[in-house]
């Protein structure tokens, strides 16, 4: 089955000359490239990289068996080992240089265990009795001594993403001395005690190997992840876990996670996405662990369990050239945690014999269908890059009204989700306002230990969870369905507001119109009536546009209008669409915006009632505006009224310039005074 796995190779693996008795194989972790040197390099040297400019063919002369041999960053000097005094070095400026230059350590008793490349022209070797760090200056074919340091080295561990090299020392191999190098030379941090086991007895011997130890980086930070064997005790059984230092501030190694891992044979250790991958070759199967994913803690190291359970790798079919018919390809099967396999960091898996590079991947379509807890499940979709497809489908399936969740279960879920959200909201802010984020209007005091927890990769805001979940499951609110997807977007809104964050009014229209189309008046008042939903002017006119089918909208709309404070001009054009032109008359009153207020608009509509009642005591109470403003009842020509009054003569001033005899003098009078 396809949910079988969660892990696969890269489908287009990097394919090199295996292993032979003529040919030599080299890894480069930092550059990621594969050097496949036939007969010392006189037959030639392939390197294959993950990109055509970091792949390249050469020759060069037999000068004994290779040890170790990489590029610098930029591709133009080669570093060989073949000795355990010196490397030498080939230029490769313009095409390659035949002429070796070469550089000794320089203790007389000193063998180099192994070099590095730490930026383009500097390289450090590593000796069984220190380091020494050197500039490569390739147009004079020299290297220049920068710094060095004397100390009794077991092995060394370094990460090109960090620039970190861990230096083992100590009889037992677990006292550890962090460097970090900047340009030009290095930062020597705290030293640390890796915790062993067991400690043998006399005579002390290495107890902790380089095969042990990976330096990766996970969450941004620099992690020294290391593989212990437990030998069995009398409470439980013999067992393996990963303990993992944390770099603190790339100063101080702290002991922080461990990973439970229940099993006993041979493992090896992948990073991918932020992921620690656990292979284990006996079983043939792999572990995912999120240690950013809550667990238990002592207060001082958080215990985690696997994500989920342990399954293969997805089978691999390699394409080979047929052994019957020379111009087809067969498919054969690769053999899965192979004894052959060599892992690199972070996602590097080479088989020597095999000539074939992968990377591992993650297939989270699949991961998503194993983790049982949906919490857990989007607390690990959220970090990883490309989480977000995976996790709004995850979401639609969660929100199905045919399915019908829990909605305890959606609830927490949107709080998570709605947590995440809140925190990049803070960020946005903080970076475009330049203030703390404690002061942004989305923070709320913490109510624990403040922890800091790395910023997620995937964030799903309201447009989001509009467009591609709640409004593919509201197409299915019929019936019962209906009333989920009703309590789905009030929970969301819920939780919306419990973190602080605004609710775009397209997401209340979609309540809005779901709850008339289930005819759910009622609920529909409440929501509005106790100010669940937010007051807003789309709102306010959607409401006003659901009158028809609910004629309660229109007083609702009113209300929330007056209440945002901000509307007056649109109540007035409500008012005067409804023909309710006294009204309208009585809220400018009200609200001391008489001064402002259009005449020729308030004549216009009360002309067309065709009421004159209305029509004269709207005249009236214009001119008596002017009156107060101006001192003459006349309308300005800006007002553009000449029409108004025009008609006003032609039905009242014959008549004596009076109240017509059918409006009610109290009605009349009650506008021929102004209150200012």
């Amino acid at each position: 089955m396809a949910s079988d796995y969660y892990l696969e190779l890269s489908s287009n693996p990097i394919k090199f000359e295996a292993v032979s008795q003529v040919t030599n194989v080299f890894f480069d972790e930092s550059n990621k490239q594969v050097f496949a040197v036939r007969s010392g390099g006189v037959t030639g040297v392939v390197v294959k990289g993950p990109t055509e400019e970091l792949s390249t063919s050469f020759r060069m002369e037999d000068k004994g068996p290779v040890i170790s041999i990489k590029f610098s960053q930029d591709q133009r000097v080669l570093a060989i080992q073949r000795s355990k005094t010196s490397v030498e070095f080939l230029n490769f400026l313009n095409g390659i240089d035949c002429l070796e230059y070469s550089q000794s350590c320089k203790g007389k008793n000193n063998t180099i265990i192994g070099f590095i490349w730490t930026s383009p022209n500097e390289i450090v070797f590593v000796t069984d009795h220190g380091i020494e760090l050197f500039q490569v200056i390739p147009e004079r074919r020299s290297l220049k001594p920068l710094k060095n340091l004397t100390i009794s080295i077991n092995w060394f561990v370094y990460c090109n993403n960090s620039k970190l090299l861990l230096l083992s020392s100590g009889a037992y191999g677990n006292s550890i001395q962090p460097l970090l190098f900047k340009k030009g030379g290095f930062l020597k941090l705290n030293k640390f005690e890796i915790e062993l086991p067991a400690v043998p007895k006399t005579p002390p011997k290495l107890c902790l190997l380089e095969r042990d130890v990976t330096l990766a980086m996970v969450y941004g930070q620099a992690c020294v992840i290391v593989l212990r064997h437990i030998p069995p005790r009398v409470d439980r059984g013999p067992g393996a876990e990963v303990l993992i230092y944390t770099m603190e501030k790339m100063l101080t190694a702290k002991k922080s996670h461990l990973l439970a891992l229940d099993k006993t044979g041979r493992f090896a250790v992948n990073v991918v996405d932020n992921l620690i991958i656990v292979h284990h070759q006996a079983s043939k199967t792999s572990m995912i662990f999120d240690i950013n994913l809550p667990g238990e803690t002592d207060g001082y190291v958080t215990f985690h369990q696997p994500v989920t359970i342990p399954l293969p790798i997805k089978p691999f079919t390699l394409r080979v050239p047929s052994v019957q018919v020379s111009s087809d390809m067969a498919e054969v099967s690769c053999e899965l945690y192979s004894p052959n396999w060599v892992v690199f960091q972070p996602d590097i898996v080479i088989d020597a014999k095999l000539g074939c590079l992968w990377r591992v991947e993650l297939c989270l379509g699949n991961l998503a269908t194993v983790l049982v807890d949906k919490c857990r499940l989007v607390d690990c979709l959220v970090q990883r890059v490309a989480g977000k497809l995976v996790l709004l489908n995850v979401l639609r399936r969660l929100l199905d009204p045919l399915i019908g969740t829990n909605l305890g279960i959606v609830a927490e879920v949107f709080d998570h989700l709605n947590e995440v959200y809140r925190t990049f909201l803070e960020i946005e802010m903080q970076s475009q306002m330049a203030t703390p984020a404690s002061t942004s209007p989305f923070s709320r005091p913490p109510s624990g230990p403040v922890t800091t927890s790395p910023r997620a990769a995937v964030v799903i805001d309201q447009s989001d969870m509009y467009t591609s979940v709640f409004v593919p499951i509201a197409e299915k609110a019929e019936g019962a369905a209906g009333k989920f997807v009703v309590a789905v977007l009030i929970e969301y809104v819920r939780s919306l507001g419990d973190n602080r964050i605004p609710v775009q009014h397209y997401l209340y229209e979609l309540l809005i119109n779901t709850m008339v189309h289930r005819k759910a008046f009622f609920q529909l008042h409440q929501l509005l009536q106790y100010h669940v939903v937010s007051d807003s002017k789309p709102l306010a006119c959607l409401l006003l546009s659901l009158e028809n089918i609910y004629p309660a909208a229109h007083q609702l709309a009113l209300d929330m209008l007056k209440r945002l404070g901000t509307a007056n001009e649109e109540i007035v054009e409500v008012l005067l669409s409804k023909k309710q032109i006294l009204d309208a008359l009585r809220f400018i009153r009200g609200n001391g915006t008489v001064e402002q207020a259009s005449a020729r608009k308030f004549l216009e509509a009360a002309r067309n009632t065709g009421d004159d009642n209305i029509f004269y005591s709207v005249f009236k109470f214009f001119e008596q505006r002017n009156e107060q403003l101006r001192g003459n009842p006349n309308f300005t020509k800006g007002e553009h009224c000449d029409v108004y009054v025009k008609y006003y003569e032609e039905k009242f001033t014959n008549a004596g310039d009076k109240t017509p005899t059918d409006m009610p003098p109290t009605e009349s009078g009650c506008f021929y005074q102004l209150v200012k």
